[in-house]
């Protein structure tokens, strides 16, 4: 889904090692959903929202990604992240598969494979609606506790994000969190990316710094609630995989008896 004037592009984050999955010589998002790895899921959801280039970021395990890609969307284009610098560091990336391309950049993750081309059509709408720089997937959580916090404006676009080691008390009560889901304008995005540094406990570039970045020049940020919260949930555990297997054979199920 686009406007007819708008260029899309997906960078996929798809580096992460994985670790509490317990098979480490296994990429993460290579673990199968309804007889296909995750990513694969996460591939098609783009192609069906109508872009016109991909950019899976690989890391971990790569060769085994970027040889299922290969089979599986041909036309997809591999960055490599190496080492792993965080996920501002990630994105960063695909900066030369996407030198030529002007237009929106769409921000998803390999091992989130629930989410559906319904919600994201609506972000991509508000996205443009607004004409905002950038447009978050927010969900509202019965227990964000972990989670970085939406903060908005009166006017109802987003103000601030606050991670939930750095929340006041008050702002801890905010139940709106950030999913790691986003759509940008591309220039504005890489512009950003030039002005993050890894000043933090981790020495990382954290993506979430580029809207400090839009927020100092006074850029609007918007932000949409996803109907279920179930949409936005990665999977990192074996725990999580299984409850999401169940989550696609109800979802197939229901399909089935429209």
């Amino acid at each position: 889904m686009k406007n007819s004037d708008e260029m899309i592009a997906a960078v996929i984050m798809a580096a992460g090692h994985g670790k509490r999955m317990n098979d480490p010589s296994r990429a993460k998002v290579l673990y199968e959903l309804n007889g296909r790895p995750m990513i694969h899921s996460v591939v098609d959801l783009a192609f069906a929202l109508g872009v016109t280039r991909i950019v899976v970021i690989v890391g971990h395990q790569r060769q085994a990604v970027i040889e299922y890609l290969k089979s599986s969307h041909p036309t997809v284009t591999c960055a490599v992240q190496d080492p792993q610098l965080g996920t501002g560091h990630a994105v960063m990336q695909s900066d030369e598969a996407l030198k030529s391309f002007s237009g929106h950049v769409m921000l998803l993750s390999g091992d989130v494979p629930l989410l559906t081309e319904v919600t994201m059509q609506k972000l991509l709408r508000q996205h443009f609606a607004t004409g905002a720089v950038a447009t978050i997937l927010t969900s509202n959580m019965a227990d964000p506790t972990g989670y970085g916090r939406i903060i908005r404006n009166p006017d109802g676009s987003a103000k601030q994000i606050v991670e939930h080691r750095d929340a006041s008390e008050e702002e801890r009560k905010v139940r709106e969190i950030n999913s790691g889901i986003y759509v940008f304008k591309k220039e504005k995005l890489f512009d950003g990316l030039k002005h993050i540094t890894p000043d933090n406990s981790q020495n990382e570039y954290y993506l979430t710094d580029v809207f400090g970045y839009f927020w100092s020049h006074q850029w609007t940020v918007s932000a949409l609630v996803a109907d279920d919260e179930r949409e936005i949930q990665g999977i990192n555990t074996v725990e999580q995989l299984n409850r999401a297997r169940g989550i696609l054979e109800t979802r197939l199920v229901s399909s089935a008896k429209a």
